[in-house]
C-alpha cells in the first residue's frame, strides 16, 4: 500500500537567478542573504562568547597582578615620606591599609572582568573594547615603571 511518488531529477537545471540591472542589494537597501549570524560583526553588531582567548585572559590578569603590585608600591613610598593624591584612596590608607588594598583589587577586578565580557563591543569606527584594556595594561607598566624610580629616589636622598 505504499504510494510510489516520482521524485524529479533537477541536478543538471542551472539554479541561479537572473539578477536585473538595478537591484535593491546593489544600493543597500536590502541585505543579501550572506549576512547571516558568521558576518555578525561585520555590520557592527556585538557577539558575546563564552569562551577567551588566551591573551586576552593574560592581559586581565596581568592587570590585576600589576594593581596588587601598585597598591605593595604605593604602600611603601607612604613609608618613605611620600603622599597619596587620590582623595579616595587617602581615606581608605588612614582608616585600614586592609581595606585600601581590598577596595583597590576588588575596584580593578570587577572593572576588568566587566572589560573582558564586552571585549568585542565597538567604542568607535576602529576602537574596540579590547584596545582600552590594552591601553589599561599599557598605563599601569608606565605607573609601575614610575613608582620604582620614586623609591629609588627615596632610597637615595635617605642614604
Amino acid at each position: 500500500m505504499a504510494i510510489a511518488t516520482e521524485v524529479s531529477n533537477n541536478r543538471n537545471q542551472d539554479r541561479r537567478q537572473s539578477m536585473p540591472f538595478f537591484c535593491v542589494f546593489h544600493v543597500g537597501i536590502k541585505s543579501g542573504k550572506r549576512m547571516g549570524e558568521r558576518r555578525m560583526g561585520e555590520r557592527g553588531e556585538t557577539g558575546y562568547v563564552d569562551y577567551y582567548s588566551y591573551h586576552l585572559m593574560l592581559c586581565a590578569v596581568s592587570i590585576l597582578l600589576l594593581s596588587a603590585l601598585d597598591a605593595f608600591l604605593t604602600l611603601n613610598i607612604l613609608a618613605n615620606g611620600g603622599e597619596e593624591l587620590n582623595w579616595l584612596m587617602a581615606i581608605l590608607i588612614e582608616d585600614s591599609i586592609q581595606k585600601f588594598v581590598v577596595f583597590k583589587l576588588a575596584l580593578t577586578a570587577l572593572a576588568i572582568t566587566l572589560l573582558v565580557i564586552h571585549h568585542n563591543v565597538r567604542l568607535v569606527k576602529t576602537i574596540r573594547v579590547r584596545h582600552i584594556k590594552y591601553a589599561i595594561f599599557l598605563g599601569y607598566s608606565v605607573l609601575i615603571i614610575y613608582e620604582f624610580h620614586l623609591l629609588e629616589l627615596a632610597a637615595t636622598t635617605i642614604y
